[in-house]
Formats: structure tokens, sequence, C-alpha cells
């Protein structure tokens, strides 16, 4: 009973757009008070408390702010340059140069949505002046966001280390390396053949910069994940450390290099990651308090009871949970996904001798493709905003897209090694 109040509350409050992190807090404590839990608002304020009292979710505001000192430090307009150096000259190789620069520019932000707007703000007026098809500029940013959630750092991946306890962060941010790069290529091989079938970009005159000086130029940017992620790897800091020296180091270029933040402006831009960060961390806390009440009436066990009665095929299995995750995608953002599926699908891996690290990078690769589709799809909705296209029509021209991205998530789950290569290779 308690399971089907939680379902139904959560989803007509969805229904009825109440904000997703106050319908997960609504529907839990619904779900809690059917249970006869006398000291629920004790109980959830106290499991909403407790799971965000974590040194490694630290990493999260900080990462956010350094993502928006790069997003307003001149970032994007450098490593659009620096992508159409190595990628300009090829036909349609200013689709080619958008989804580059998203790879690059999400992998060190570690939002999709900010490399949406961001990119999107310069490339997609680009596009439309080459004459590349409307719809089709809003597809290429909205699909090539999500690969900076796989390559890191992520939030994403810090997210997933913190509830399935004992996973490596550094080893996470390993794994998804390949796969980031992976799913950037397949879409950029899409997006070759669309423009060579559609006529687009085929003069690529004027779309190509010096590579030297576009190099340098983006190079002090390029330098925060090496600097980030050569410091994990070599054990010089953790992750929350590393998050604290990538705001500096983002500080620096932004306020004193590029010197494109006033510092006039800088608590505007601090204020602007406060928010990101609040509505993050009340997601993390409310999610945590519906999880916690899950695992408290054992419904991971009974899943996981279920799911194996079905069938003893791990292809089968593995099947099955990419298609509930793909459905969860639609209508769930990434974040509180992934604290809610975690406790519940994790221990079905498990069972199925899936390494936990292999599974977290399935899991945030399948969910990323939430953030493409309809009816909530943030980085859609987005992209569709900042090149002004009508949601339907852009869903439309995402339709190879969607088709490559799950391509790669079918490789990323039946071919372990694309994700746990780099681990094993530092272990």
């Amino acid at each position: 009973m308690f399971l089907a109040i939680l379902i139904i509350a959560f989803i007509c409050l969805l229904l009825l757009e109440v904000p997703i992190a106050f319908a997960v807090g609504i529907a839990t404590l619904l779900a809690a008070i059917s249970l006869g839990d006398t000291d629920v608002l004790q109980n959830i304020a106290s499991d909403m408390a407790n799971s965000v009292s974590s040194f490694t979710l630290l990493a999260i505001p900080f990462f956010i702010l350094a993502g928006d000192l790069m997003g307003a430090g001149g970032l994007a307009r450098r490593l659009i340059n620096f992508a159409s150096a190595l990628v300009g000259r090829i036909p349609g190789g200013l689709s080619l140069v958008n989804t580059l620069t998203c790879m690059l520019f999400g992998s060190i932000s570690g939002s999709a949505a900010a490399a949406v707007s961001s990119i999107g703000n310069t490339l997609i007026p680009e596009m439309n002046k080459k004459n590349y098809g409307k719809d089709f500029n809003v597809a290429v940013t909205t699909a090539g966001s999500i690969t900076g959630l796989l390559i890191p750092p992520s939030n994403s991946m810090i997210v997933y280390a913190v509830v399935a306890s004992g996973v490596s962060i550094s080893s996470l941010f390993l794994a998804g390396i390949v796969p980031g790069l992976l799913l950037g290529f397949v879409l950029m091989v899409t997006c070759l053949i669309i423009c060579k079938k559609k006529g687009y970009g085929q003069d690529t005159a004027g779309q190509t910069v010096a590579f030297v000086p576009a190099f340098f130029s983006a190079l002090p940017s390029l330098l925060l994940v090496v600097i980030v992620l050569g410091g994990i790897f070599a054990g010089w800091f953790t992750a929350t450390e590393a998050s604290a020296i990538a705001v500096v180091w983002s500080l620096l270029l932004a306020c004193v290099f590029y010197r494109e933040i006033p510092l006039r402006e800088l608590p505007a831009v601090i204020a602007r990651s406060a928010r990101t960060t609040g509505v993050v961390l009340f997601l993390v806390a409310a999610s945590s308090a519906m999880s916690q009440l899950l695992t408290a009436e054992q419904v991971p066990q009974l899943v996981s009871a279920t799911l194996l009665s079905l069938s003893d095929n791990p292809i089968v299995i593995l099947l099955i949970i990419n298609i509930a995750l793909l459905l969860v995608g639609t209508f769930m953002d990434i974040t509180p996904a992934i604290l809610i599926f975690t406790p519940i699908f994790l221990p079905v891996a498990i069972d199925l001798g899936m390494d936990p690290i292999h599974f977290g990078i399935l899991l945030i690769a399948n969910l990323s493709i939430g953030l493409c589709t309809p009816p909530v799809g943030t980085c859609l909705f987005v992209g569709c905003s900042v090149g002004k296209a009508k949601i339907a029509e852009v869903s439309r021209a995402m339709l190879p897209f969607y088709i490559a991205m799950i391509l790669v998530l079918v490789a990323i789950t039946y071919i372990p090694s694309i994700s746990l290569w780099l681990p094993s290779l530092f272990e």
C-alpha cells in the first residue's frame, strides 16, 4: 500500500507541475504516514539533514562555482575557436565544432545544462547563418551537452559514489573517460551523416581559425582538467579538495588571466552558484529521504527478487533495467534518479556479478539520455529556449541522436571493458 501511495502521489504532483524536489519530499511524507510512522516529520528531517552532511558532497558546490566562473569568464568562446581549429575544415564542420566544444566545456564545467546554454548562445546563431537546419542545430547542441556528464569531473559521478558506498570517485572518473569519448565520437559521426544527406555546411570557408593561437588561448582552461584529474589520480588530493582547487584556478583565469569577470560582478556569479547549489542539495536531501524509506521497507530486495525470478540471463535483466531507467529519465532529473534508483538496481547488478563502477557508468549514461527527452528533459528545454525552437520539432530532429545514444548505451552495458579498462590500468 505504501508503495502505491508513494508512486501515485509522486506522479500526480509531477502532473501538477510541482517542482521535483518538493514532489519527492511530499510523496515520501505521505508514504511514511501511511505506514503509521508517529515521528514521521522528525525522521524525514533527520534523513534529509544527514544525507547532505557529507565531506564528499562538498565537491558539488565547488564544481558548480568553478563551472559558473568558467562560463562567465570567456571559456566557451576560446573552446569554440580551439574546436574550429581542429575540425572546422571538414564539411559539416560547425556541427562537429558544436559537439566537440560541448565535450570540452561539459568536462570542465560538469554541467550539461550550462554547456547547452553557453555553447548554444554562440554556435546556434552561427549555424543558423550558415544555413544549417534550425531544429538540427538545437538537437546537436542538446545531444552533445550530455557527454560532459561522462567525461570527468562529473557531479553525477560524485552523487553516485556517495550513494553506492565504497565506490571510489577517482575510479569512476577514470571509468567515464572512454564511454564519454565514445559517445562524443558517435554523435559526431551522426552529425556528418545528417549533414551529408541534407547538404548542411558543405562550404567550410571562414569556419576555421589558426591552430596555434587557438590552442594557446584555450590551454589555460584545458589545464583545469589536467590539474584536477592528474592530482586525483596521482593521489595528491581527494575529489573534494580537487574541486576547491578548480575554483581557485577558475577564479584566476576569469579575473586575472582572461579578465572577463570584473571584481564588481564576482558576487553575482557566486550568488548564482549558491542558488544552483541550493537546488541541487535540496534535491539530494529529498531524494535521499525517499531512498531511505524504500530501503527500510526492503523495496530493493523485492525488486531484485522479482527481476531474478523473471530470468537468470544477465543480458535480459540488464535490458529490463535499461528500459526502466530510460523511462525514469523521461520524467525525472538525473540527480534524484541516481539517489533513488541506485539502491534499488545496484544490488541486482551485483548479484549478476557486475562491477559497481561499471554499473555507475551505465546508470549515468542511461539517465543522461533523459536530459534530452520530453517531457522533463532539462537540456532539451534549455536548448529550445536558446535556439528559439519548438520542442516537438526539435524532438523529431533528435531522433537520429537518440538512436546513436542508445547504441552507445548498449555497448557500455554489454562490453564492460569500455568502462573498466582505464581503472584496471591504475589498480
